[in-house]
């Protein structure tokens, strides 16, 4: 797994290509395929079209993952849920994308996370058996999908003494022990989308944000620049409009339910030490939990609701204090010292772009109820749309999608393949293991991460963090401005790094990232 990395590399994606790309596009030559949004599964059509050889236009309104995609769980789901609800084929299908991304396209970014369900006295016995049998259930999904053991333990049941050095904050009372299940984690979910960009950018796709699409027919789409309100149109031979929750906006007759999920935002001393995620039961529910996640920057995220929306979508959804307390509520439940409300530094939520089924059975199901199954629609003009699904399936996704628009538009090209397509930093474990550079950094940039620590100890001022207790440099603050397309202190903030989902934290960290940033880009980027 070789993926080119460094200044002057193809995978590269600064201000100035952005540019030229667009004089390229806007009024240009007919490309093969123009996709519209560059969330996870826009951003994996743009790849897959480009690996198979095809020319690719690929613009969003905003930035890189603007959307759902840097505000989901972080997990890379092995299809548990689904199991349970009798739904094999998804299920079945999860298990095999998450092996896909541990084993194969994006080991530096997705690991194994371990998740201990505590049997607190909330849980029944009967619910305690129901459960450890649904685990051992998804380790027989993992062993179908061919993923190796060492990649994900088996699950097994903990006695109270070894559940509670995982997760000291549990209250002791009435404690009978733990179930212990491995699942995939993301380091970062927007960094997943940020390299499949880069590696859809060194494939020859032009990668346009700040390019909003106005109108989309079948042959391409009217665009404005939202950097200086500059509009054209793009010519495109087939249009996949991968726009999520803003789906419908651009192609009629598609109609979307949202779903709000909801996080919280920890500092680490809230829980203490916590060695595991946590799966905390939601009372009267079968099969729902709220996570306990901790992360690799130190802060922990609690989630996560599953709430309808309606009316307009905006484009950054709020957290509403109905889902915070809710999710309050149930964390507390099993702790022996509560987190109050003044301990939530932060909250975000993400809107799952599920398709509406209500308007052909008839019927209103919940959105938890809702197939999180994909769908690629293709409208009387021909052009083609995919929703629904989730992050960890953004690859199947995009395939369907690309296969559909080769089908229907006549396209020369053939079988998509992204199942063994390498991320620009992936590489095996062995190969990460020994790179000369901090972990923290690998497990962000891979094979890249020795150039990142390059530029912190050519430079002392970059190789201090941005904000103190905060483990985030300079040195990738650049390198995000340099080669990961980022153009703006928000790029920054809150895609390219995280700093932005504690508002205390950005206010902070605000004019050291300001400073790097317009000494970036009037050096060009």
């Amino acid at each position: 797994m070789n993926s080119p990395g460094g200044p002057a590399s193809a995978f590269s994606l600064s201000a100035g290509r952005r540019a030229r790309e667009l004089a390229d596009s806007v009024g240009g030559p007919v490309v093969d395929v123009l996709v519209v949004g560059l969330g996870a599964t826009g951003a994996g059509a743009a790849l897959d079209a480009a690996a198979r050889g095809l020319d690719v236009v690929a613009v969003d309104a905003h930035d890189l993952a603007f959307g759902t995609s840097r505000f989901s769980s972080k997990l890379i789901h092995g299809g548990l849920r689904y199991l349970a609800s009798g739904r094999l084929d998804v299920a079945h299908e999860s298990a095999v994308e998450r092996g896909v991304l541990m084993e194969r396209t994006a080991p530096h970014l997705v690991g194994a996370q371990p998740f201990v369900l505590p049997l607190t006295p909330l849980v029944s016995r009967g619910r305690a058996a129901l459960a450890r049998a649904g685990f051992r259930a998804g380790d027989t999904l993992r062993l179908a999908a061919r993923t190796a053991r060492a990649t994900l333990p088996p699950p097994r049941r903990l006695s109270a003494v070894e559940t509670r050095h995982l997760a000291p904050a549990l209250r002791r009372d009435g404690l009978r022990g733990g179930l212990l299940s491995w699942d995939g984690r993301l380091t970062d979910d927007a960094r997943l989308v940020t390299a499949l960009a880069r590696t859809a950018a060194g494939r020859g796709a032009r990668i346009l944000t700040r390019v909003r699409a106005l109108e989309l027919t079948s042959t391409g789409a009217r665009v404005r620049d939202e950097l200086t309100g500059e509009e054209g149109g793009i010519r495109a031979r087939a249009v996949i409009n991968a726009s999520g929750v803003w789906a419908g906006g651009l192609v009629d007759g598609v109609r979307i339910r949202p779903s709000r999920g909801t996080h919280l935002v920890l500092r680490p001393e809230s829980l203490g030490p916590l060695t595991a995620g946590l799966h905390i039961p939601i009372p009267g529910e079968s099969n729902r939990f709220v996570l306990v996640l901790p992360q690799d920057d130190g802060r922990v995220y609690v989630g996560l609701t599953d709430e309808p929306v309606d009316g307009d979508i905006p484009d950054v959804p709020r957290a509403p204090e109905t889902d915070i307390g809710f999710l309050l509520d149930v964390l507390c439940s099993v702790l022996h010292a509560p987190v109050r409300r003044a301990d939530v530094v932060g909250a975000f939520a993400g809107l799952r772009p599920l398709l509406d089924t209500a308007a052909h059975s008839g019927t209103t199901p919940r959105t938890a109820d809702l197939s999180r199954r994909h769908a690629v629609l293709t409208s009387s003009e021909g052009v083609v749309t995919v929703v629904g699904g989730k992050l960890t399936t953004y690859r199947r996704m995009a395939e369907d999608a690309v296969d559909t628009a080769v089908r229907v538009r006549g396209l020369p090209a053939g079988p998509s393949p992204t199942a063994s397509l390498p991320l620009v930093g992936a590489a095996p474990p062995h190969v990460l293991a020994e790179l000369p550079a901090p972990r923290r950094l690998v497990w962000r940039y891979g094979t890249e991460a020795p150039a990142v620590h390059a530029l912190g100890a050519r430079d002392a001022r970059l190789g201090e963090p941005v904000l103190p207790g905060y483990p985030v440099t300079g040195a990738e603050l650049l390198w995000s401005l340099r080669h990961e397309g980022a153009l703006d202190e928000e790029d920054v903030l809150d895609r390219r790094t995280r700093i932005g989902l504690v508002p205390a934290d950005r206010a902070t960290a605000l004019d050291a990232v300001r400073e790097i940033v317009d000494g970036a880009l009037s050096q060009g980027g």
